[in-house]
């Protein structure tokens, strides 16, 4: 987030200099919103769990993240091996009716967490034999087929489980504003059926896609729309009854929660949770207490929905990006945390954000869900701070295997190992940074090859810097939007630990792999993609456009009478033309994405006439481009114009097709 509107901030600044246009951007990172801030309700039990009580812990944590991200409400659930239960509620539900957040009625919309029904309901398939981890997913597919981009390399269930079938990133516009039904779920899926971008088996990397197959397959087999399917045979089984996937539901909707993002000194309702991939969590709703049955039978080994033999799978790794981290189980995340293993999966949705974890070694499994996005997108952090913070009261608070030893609190934000000495250790730490193996930008293999979403990759990428001592520096892959810079210290060749930290980052064949997200890895870029070169350009060659569009109206007016053709005078109104186009399309990009939240929001249901405009602004830039360009040739041959005029006019043809080429190389063209 920090990135994105840093880039944000220049470009603005470029065209508020030489277009004289204000564009207002409100943070929203002031005052506090006075809902959310409310003390826990609905404690049901006073049990203490590991090193002191979890219900102060959380009395103190959440009401503290409320306040701080501006988050109006949420709910969370404890559960342990033993049959003890512990909900809490915190803060709205609504803001408008001031509704408090009751973590047994309250409900909320699961967004990605739903997916661990889907991965249950998929083993409970494979337990009865109708379905195969390793068979291809074609094999029962009817209406439409996987295509057959890797011959050789199928794309098989357990791929689709871990994350690991090799589709592209589509998810722009899969998103919905109502309850009504979205279509059907095999009719979305073979109409938006991704590329398939690398062979599968290769990289996990988070896959909607791939998920909602999953979902689909269990359609097949059982002849059963999947929201009545996980009703019958995993949401009853567990008493889960206010819990849904069905479109709309009267089970939840006396008690529904609203999500919410900060928009000034308010809080906006969100929209937008909707959709026909049901099984990656699109409508679907629950409630903390609910989700607490989903966690204590995967604790008790499966309890009525999984054998015991299933539920071990589910909670074991299957793929790792790097065998020397921890990977994935289906569709849970494995990470460690005080010396702990956990299995985690996260939801986002626009205005819900949730976070489950289970901690089998201490047997308990907690769960955390708010119904608001929080300051730049602070909630999507906001469970896994306190996962950590239960995880840590439980372990042994950050002092494991995972920990440095050396390493203090006031070592986070320092470099790591920076020499003391004078010009000469310097210049031997540059040498070194230069020469490091590791040093570079990576980008992640999340990001779209096919549409505009790809524009991310301009200012979501991954630097890494060596420092002395062969340690390490990096921005861009902490979660934690607080944070910018991470420092780490090598443990093994190619592997790095956190400074005052836990977690770890691993090199291997130009990849980079995170500890703390198993579900994407980052990709070294060759010199010329480095998205800093790219920004540079950008910025240089819109800073020469908005000056040509001011000052060339003057120039045409002053040289009118001079002109040696009609051509040139057309020439330099092309020229100015083009200038006023990319400047369009650059204040209309400004305006889309000067609100990450609400970016979020536009992305997924993919309605505003901004996401239609700006690819057909970049369009119509690149063919007055290339008109410039022949103009170009041609007044260099028939001498239209003084010398200084001509070479004027070229700049002005090559700032553009720098522009409008990075546009296209972002993804930025219909």
């Amino acid at each position: 987030m920090t990135s994105r509107e840093r880039i944000l901030i220049l470009v603005a600044a470029v065209v508020t200099a030489v277009l004289c246009v204000v564009t207002p951007a409100a943070a929203g990172t002031g005052a506090r919103a006075a809902a959310g801030t409310g003390a826990g309700t609905g404690d049901t039990a006073s049990a203490r769990q590991g090193r002191g009580s979890l219900s102060a812990l959380l009395d103190e944590l959440v009401p503290k993240q409320l306040a701080d991200y501006r988050i109006p409400g949420a709910s969370v659930v404890v559960v342990d091996r033993g049959g003890r239960t512990l909900t809490k509620g915190y803060g709205l539900a609504d803001v408008e009716r001031e509704v408090r957040s009751d973590p047994r009625r309250t409900g909320y919309f699961m967004a990605s967490d739903a997916k661990l029904f889907t991965a249950v309901a998929v083993l409970q398939q494979v337990e009865k034999g109708k379905l195969s981890l390793d068979a291809d997913v074609n094999r029962y597919l009817t209406a439409f087929k996987v295509k057959d981009s890797y011959p050789g390399h199928p794309v098989t269930v357990r791929h689709l489980l871990t994350h690991t079938a090799g589709f592209d990133t589509s998810i722009l516009g899969r998103g919905g504003t109502t309850p009504e039904p979205a279509g059907a779920l095999g009719e979305s899926l073979d109409k938006h059926q991704p590329k398939r971008v690398r062979p599968p088996g290769e990289v996990a990397s988070y896959d909607n896609y791939g998920v909602a197959l999953a979902g689909y397959l269990v359609e097949q087999v059982t002849k059963t729309p999947f929201a009545t399917y996980v009703d019958r045979a995993v949401l009853t089984p567990l008493g889960m009854t206010r819990t849904t996937f069905a479109r709309p539901d009267a089970r939840t909707a006396d008690a529904l929660a609203l999500g919410y993002r900060p928009d000034g000194g308010r809080q906006r309702a969100e929209d937008g949770q909707y959709g026909a991939w049901t099984p990656t969590g699109a409508g679907a709703v629950t409630t903390a207490a609910d989700m607490g049955r989903l966690m204590s039978a995967l604790l008790d080994g499966g309890g009525p929905v999984l054998t015991p033999a299933s539920t071990r799978a589910m909670l074991h790794r299957q793929f790792a990006n790097d065998p020397r981290l921890p990977g994935i189980g289906y569709l849970l995340e494995e990470r460690q945390r005080a010396g702990e293993r956990m299995w985690v999966k996260d939801g986002d949705l626009p205005g819900f954000h949730g976070n489950l974890a289970l901690l089998p070694a201490s047997g308990v499994g907690v769960y955390v869900v708010y119904n608001g996005d929080g300051v730049d997108g602070s909630a999507s952090y906001a469970g896994q701070e306190l996962v950590n913070r239960v995880a840590d009261r439980l372990g042994d608070g950050g002092k494991g295997a995972a920990a440095t030893p050396s390493a203090t609190p006031t070592d986070r934000g320092k470099p790591a190992g920076k020499p003391s000495a004078g010009a000469s250790a310097q210049l031997a730490q540059r040498d070194e940074a230069a020469s490091s193996p590791y040093s570079g930008y990576y980008r992640t293999t999340r990001t779209s090859t096919s549409d505009l979403t790809r524009v991310a990759a301009l200012t979501t990428s991954v630097h890494v810097t060596a420092d002395a001592g062969g340690a390490l520096t990096t921005t861009g892959l902490a979660r934690d939007p607080r944070v910018g810079e991470q420092h780490w210290v090598p443990v093994a060749p190619g592997v790095f630990q956190e400074r005052a930290g836990q977690d770890r980052i691993a090199f291997r064949d130009g990849r980079l792999a995170l500890a703390s997200d198993p579900t994407q890895v980052f990709e070294k870029l060759p010199w010329y993609q480095s998205p800093a070169l790219h920004q540079q350009a950008l910025l240089g060659g819109l800073a020469v456009l908005g000056a040509a569009l001011l000052l060339l109206p003057l120039v045409a007016y002053v040289r009118r009478r001079k002109a040696k053709a009609p051509g040139g005078r057309l020439a330099w109104t092309l020229a100015w033309l083009t200038g006023a186009i990319l400047a369009t399309a650059t204040v209309c990009f400004i305006r889309l994405t000067g609100d990450g939240n609400a970016l979020n929001r536009t992305v997924l249901v993919g309605d505003s006439p901004l996401l239609t405009l700006i690819p057909h602004l970049v369009a119509a830039a690149a063919a007055a481009t290339a008109l410039l360009l022949i103009c170009t040739v041609v007044a260099w041959r028939r001498g239209w114009w003084p010398v200084a005029g001509r070479v004027t006019y070229t700049c002005h043809a090559l700032a553009a097709t720098v522009v409008v080429g990075l546009g296209a190389a972002y993804g930025l063209l219909p």
